[in-house]
């Protein structure tokens, strides 16, 4: 091999390294309950044209002994009473730009209460687990949700 290709081979493995891309939110969540463990939800988030994420409920699990909810009996203005399925849960999400994998600005609804909180996520570095947490002002919520990738 020739002496000049050495440096050429090892900067462009260098290259590739350093270049690897944040991973993306769109895709299929199954939301976790942190309190008893169980899948409540399925979501849905699309990448909008902006570059922002918004999500949808797809699919609500029941949780053993509870009462289904199929509603958003607790939410206000339009969303009151909405169907859970199809209901706007995640809105504004935008790639931080500061720290690797992280989703700031966004907006999450709690359909168990009705309350929406402003809300930022961290995916782990296999992209497959995201953790929101959910704030009023700058106070953080004692609720951190997880969400695992399905798709």
């Amino acid at each position: 091999m020739d002496k000049r290709t050495i440096p050429l081979l090892f900067s462009l493995a260098l290259s590739s390294t350093v270049s690897v891309q944040a991973a993306d939110l769109a895709g299929k969540w199954k939301t976790i309950d942190d309190k008893t463990g169980y899948a409540r939800a399925e979501v849905l988030i699309s990448k909008l044209k902006d570059g922002s994420y918004s999500g949808k409920i797809t699919k609500v699990h029941a949780i053993p002994n509870r009462p289904a909810i199929s509603h958003c009996e607790k939410c206000e203005g339009k969303l009151k009473n909405a169907p859970l399925l199809g209901l706007p849960i995640l809105s504004g999400f935008q790639l931080s730009g500061k720290k690797d994998n992280e989703y700031i600005n966004g907006k999450v609804i709690d359909p168990l209460s009705g309350h929406m909180y402003q809300g930022k996520g961290q995916l782990n570095a296999r992209g497959n687990v995201l953790t929101l947490r959910g704030y009023v002002g700058t106070t953080l919520l004692g609720r951190t949700v997880s969400w695992i990738r399905i798709e």
